[in-house]
């Protein structure tokens, strides 16, 4: 299995390159901090899939995803917090938890899906 194929791995994908263009007008003094945390969040949740996708045994495929999940609730924080001191406008706000929420669902999907079929997915 290829994790470009993946439906999950397309969704975070374009959440992570939402949160790069969405945090574009930060504050400078910003970019240290939220900024960069909300970034690394962002690109964290396609790269354990894509290593999860790689790995040989469906353990693996389990628990890096399980990493995503964590990333995305990171992100949903890093998301709400911008959205209060009024980085973000209101489209914005609107934009990124829906992908989250979006992204979230697929992940859990995977998740399940490899749970309930025992047979090992073998990477391209």
């Amino acid at each position: 299995m290829n994790h470009k194929d993946l439906d999950v791995w397309k969704s975070a994908m374009l959440l992570a390159e939402k949160a790069y263009r969405e945090t574009v007008d930060f504050p400078k003094h910003e970019h240290p901090g939220i900024t960069s945390q909300l970034r690394k969040a962002a690109v964290s949740v396609p790269a354990n899939i894509a290593e999860g996708s790689a790995r040989k045994g469906n353990k693996e495929l389990i628990h890096f995803p399980c990493i995503s999940l964590g990333s995305l609730a990171e992100q949903e924080t890093l998301i709400i917090l911008p959205n209060k001191v009024g980085y973000f406008n209101d489209e914005k706000q609107d934009n990124l938890p829906a992908l989250l929420t979006q992204c979230s669902k697929l992940t859990y999907g995977l998740i399940k899906y490899v749970k309930n079929n025992p047979k090992p997915l073998t990477p391209n």
